[in-house]
């Protein structure tokens, strides 16, 4: 890895300052459409602006420290270099480092230790004494995992094919790819690589979707010619994964508070030629009521805190406090009981995050059950970043009454 031309500099310096310093800008969006203006940068090229990049948001922290500042809008040329000096990355000397001070840096980076585990895994302060406080001594093993890159995970979609033709297809476009053993529909590719420009894509063949993301649409034991519905279904990465399993037979109702994330859906969903899917908009508490104890199945994917996520989000730890996990958990809780009347006496339903925090996963379960005795829970699984994977959490909860 080294960066020696200065264009990829400029790109890396801009998509940092849009992602740091502009509303609501995410990591994953900034650097597509980065990627997307400069379609002269060859395959190399972009490696090398995606993994600094994201390394960079990754350990903003620790950098922090390097440099004995803050970041700011005018400072991200001295991050980079921090970035670059401690990772060993061989770097030309553009015109944009000059006059950056790398002496002090460079003493610190001798010296071989930080002050603060705050520091040492990059992660909020706040951050650090949440997890410890939820998870224990194990909090620690866990950041170490979600501060590695995460692995591309696609999933065969069953519809069209399966994951022993998959590889062969991608084999032929020279993709490298592999089974992921207990894992039914899980490829995982050998390197990272642009998969939406395959032909494979095109065709609908498979979705990228993390191994333990894939995990929730087996829990949730679907059955053909039931009636599904997915409460949170945003982009429908879990929704189309259910139309797979019950081989589009019977119907799924897909929800979500925004238009936009259903008519990406409705793209994906034509391109897997998942035709069970109708997507219905929650503009009010209407749409909830109609569909009051008619659903054999429920998935409540809910909104959560991301930090079983961080692999691929790293930028969502600067952006989170605890003030919004707080508020996230109240929200939980509200969609668990406005939601769970969906469900006719007898069906069962899931309740996921994306979480690792006990917090929002069982003791949510414990409080619900607590107070709606009509429902009880079957089973439960928590997947745990250092298992190699996102960290999920699942829980099985049967509607007895």
């Amino acid at each position: 890895m080294e960066l020696i031309h200065r264009n990829l500099a400029i790109g890396i310096h801009d998509a940092l300052q849009e992602t740091f310093f502009e509303k609501n800008k995410y990591a994953d969006k900034v650097i597509e459409r980065l990627l997307k203006a400069n379609k002269k940068w060859g395959s190399q090229d972009r490696a090398v602006v995606s993994e600094i990049f994201y390394n960079i948001i990754r350990w903003k922290k620790r950098l922090e420290y390097y440099m004995g500042e803050g970041v700011k809008p005018n400072n991200i040329y001295k991050l980079m270099i921090a970035y670059l000096l401690w990772s060993k990355t061989n770097y030309k000397k553009f015109e944009e480092f000059d006059g950056i001070k790398i002496a002090d840096i460079l003493t610190k980076l001798k010296k071989n230790t930080v002050p603060t585990k705050a520091i040492e895994h990059s992660i909020p302060d706040w951050l650090a004494e949440t997890l410890e406080k939820e998870l224990g001594e194990k909090w620690e093993k866990e950041m170490y995992a979600l501060n590695e890159q995460a692995p591309t995970v696609l999933r065969a979609n069953s519809l069209r094919t399966t994951t022993k033709e998959l590889i062969s297809d991608l084999a032929d476009e020279n993709i490298v790819s592999y089974p992921i053993k207990n894992y039914p529909d899980a490829v995982q590719l050998e390197e990272k690589k642009n998969v939406f420009l395959t032909t494979a894509f095109k065709e609908g063949l498979f979705e990228v979707q993390d191994a333990s993301s894939q995990k929730i649409g087996y829990f949730l034991d679907v059955k053909e010619g039931q009636r599904v519905v997915d409460a949170c279904a945003g982009a429908g990465g879990k929704t189309l994964h259910l139309a797979a399993l019950m081989q589009n037979k019977g119907q799924i109702i897909a929800l979500d508070i925004f238009d936009w994330k259903l008519a990406e859906l409705k793209r994906r969903a034509k391109r897997a030629g998942a035709h069970n899917i109708e997507t219905r908009l929650i503009s009010d508490n209407k749409v909830i009521k109609r569909l009051h104890e008619k659903a054999d199945r429920l998935l409540i994917d809910a909104p959560c805190s991301g930090l079983g996520v961080l692999k691929r989000n790293p930028d969502s730890k600067w952006k989170i406090d605890q003030d919004f996990i707080d508020r996230i958990k109240k929200e939980q809780q509200q969609i668990l009981q406005d939601y769970s009347k969906i469900l006719k006496k007898g069906g069962k339903m899931v309740y996921a995050t994306c979480s690792i925090l006990p917090s929002e996963n069982n003791l949510q379960v414990e409080e619900f059950i607590k107070n709606n005795p009509n429902f009880k829970m079957l089973k439960d699984e928590k997947v745990m970043p250092s298992e190699g994977y996102d960290g999920f959490y699942m829980a099985l909860i049967e509607r007895v009454s």
